[in-house]
């Protein structure tokens, strides 16, 4: 019987460190938060936000492949693309790739093959920890290329169920609460 429990007891302390050492991970924890469905909850908003875990780089294992789909006030939106989270010090360094064609998916052949257009259009946030949530900010027109419409600085937070994008200079806000996981 002792010979059985001490491989069981290692299990058991190899899971429990693991579990430790990931809770501990930004970049998993900001990867864990945003994972799901958001659904837009402002007057304007019918925007959807799914996101769907892949990996196929072990030196990235929290990759998340984002659409985000409707109607934003009276235009049609449709954005695809990976983020990729990395850890810089304290905070998490999300770099998001479009895809600018619309068939890719996260059930793709590659999800992860971006052509030079959609690399070139490439852009990063550093997200800070707040609270049990994140928060950043956008440099202004450095992500106008991979996402229509940012043009001016926005202020991101993140918490578990939900998501507020807040425009600096006008205050436009658009909220987006989970609706599954």
């Amino acid at each position: 019987m002792k010979q059985r429990s001490v491989p069981l007891f290692l299990a058991v302390v190899f899971l429990a460190a693991s579990a430790a050492q990931a809770a501990e991970n930004q970049a998993y924890r900001l990867a864990a938060i945003l994972s799901g469905t958001f659904h837009g909850s402002t007057p304007g908003n019918d925007l959807m936000i799914s996101t769907q875990s892949f990996t196929t780089d072990p030196g990235h294992p929290y990759d998340i492949f984002v659409t985000v789909s409707g109607k934003y006030q009276d235009d049609n939106v449709r954005l695809q693309g990976v983020m990729r989270f990395d850890i810089e010090g304290q905070d998490v360094l999300v770099t998001y790739v479009p895809h600018f064609d619309p068939t890719v998916t996260a059930l793709s052949p590659d999800p992860d093959r971006f052509t030079d257009d959609e690399a070139r259009a490439a852009c990063g946030v550093n997200f800070k920890q707040r609270g049990d949530g994140f928060t950043s900010e956008t440099l202004g027109s450095s992500c106008a290329l991979a996402i229509r419409g940012a043009r001016s600085k926005w202020t991101i937070e993140i918490e578990p169920g939900s998501i507020r994008l807040r425009e600096a200079k006008t205050g436009e806000t658009l909220r987006f609460k989970k609706t599954s996981k």
